[in-house]
């Protein structure tokens, strides 16, 4: 038994397929089912039933999978933290966003990281800061971008930028008041949200309950793609960041006004698991992302505040 073995072995595994395994570690089939076959040999059982339309798992293939993957992730830390005894920004981290900035921010980080990081293995996931903070406390994540987070001793957090809520309107929208939208007009108007876990979706409801207000809610939406779709075919209004119209690529599409609620803002958190070792890796991809984050501010024109 060697590690290329297990690796192969794993490959088919998550894939059911020995024709993709072998697609995806770029060896012959041929070769990839010997291997295999000699692991299944060494160990003197059965680790994968063949049928036609693919493999599945024995129950020892089941058990090998677990431990072969432990192996695997042990044999890698080890290679990283020697690496990052020397200082080098090597190994792989894994980058979580909200969807809201996943598209704006993809291509920008992934440039940024084979420009200055090319020894860095970068991943990139994408979810609502609930399950953001869930992967970082599970360490299955190393770096987020949130959301106005609540403290959990699980992570750690800093501000780097906040940017105030508004009202999201047709671009021939007049507001009444003017430039800003005060609550008491805000809860005059139907309304397309995020479902009620959606960061912003709390923030804004907690604002109007101790005003004693309540939001006219006409539809829940998670997406906000869709969000906008319905905004533009006149469903209703959206409360949302100058960001996400800009990450949607629609800032110029509708029109934008900030809530009078100065403080009613969204608070972009960077955050690492509390426990996790500073690798430099993990140092020097947090100077990237924040570098980003400056860049984007003065794409949004200076509205959004930048924490430091």
């Amino acid at each position: 038994m060697n590690l290329h073995q297990l690796e192969y072995f794993i490959r088919v595994a998550e894939l059911g397929s020995f024709s993709k395994a072998a697609v995806v570690l770029d060896v012959a089939q041929p070769a990839l089912s010997r291997q295999v076959r000699l692991l299944e040999a060494d160990l003197r059982t059965t680790l994968l039933l063949r049928n036609g339309r693919g493999v599945t798992l024995t129950e020892m293939g089941r058990l090998l999978y677990e431990r072969a993957a432990d192996i695997l992730q042990a044999v890698s830390n080890m290679g990283e933290e020697i690496a990052a005894q020397r200082d080098e920004p090597v190994g792989q981290v894994v980058i979580g966003l909200p969807p809201s900035l996943g598209r704006m921010l993809a291509v920008p980080l992934v440039e940024a990281f084979q420009r200055e990081l090319p020894k860095a293995r970068l991943s990139i996931v994408e979810g609502l800061t609930t399950h953001l903070v869930e992967w970082l406390a599970s360490a299955r994540v190393d770096l987020a971008l949130l959301h106005s987070p609540e403290a959990n001793p699980a992570i750690d957090i800093a501000p780097v930028m906040r940017e105030r809520l508004g009202l999201v309107a047709p671009i021939d929208y007049r507001s009444p008041a003017g430039a800003e939208i005060p609550l008491s007009q805000l809860v005059e108007l139907p309304l397309v949200l995020p479902e009620r876990a959606h960061v912003l979706r709390r923030l804004l409801e907690t604002r109007l309950a101790q005003a004693g207000l309540k939001p006219e809610v006409r539809l829940e939406v998670s997406s906000v793609p869709s969000i906008l779709s319905l905004v533009s075919a006149g469903y209703g209004y959206a409360v949302l960041t100058r960001s996400a119209l800009a990450a949607n690529g629609q800032q110029h599409a509708f029109s934008f006004h900030p809530l009078s609620e100065h403080d009613l803002c969204s608070t972009l958190c960077l955050a690492v698991p509390s426990r996790k070792h500073p690798t430099p890796l993990l140092r020097r991809s947090r100077e990237v992302l924040a570098g980003l984050m400056s860049e984007l501010r003065e794409k949004l024109g200076g509205e959004a505040e930048l924490s430091r």
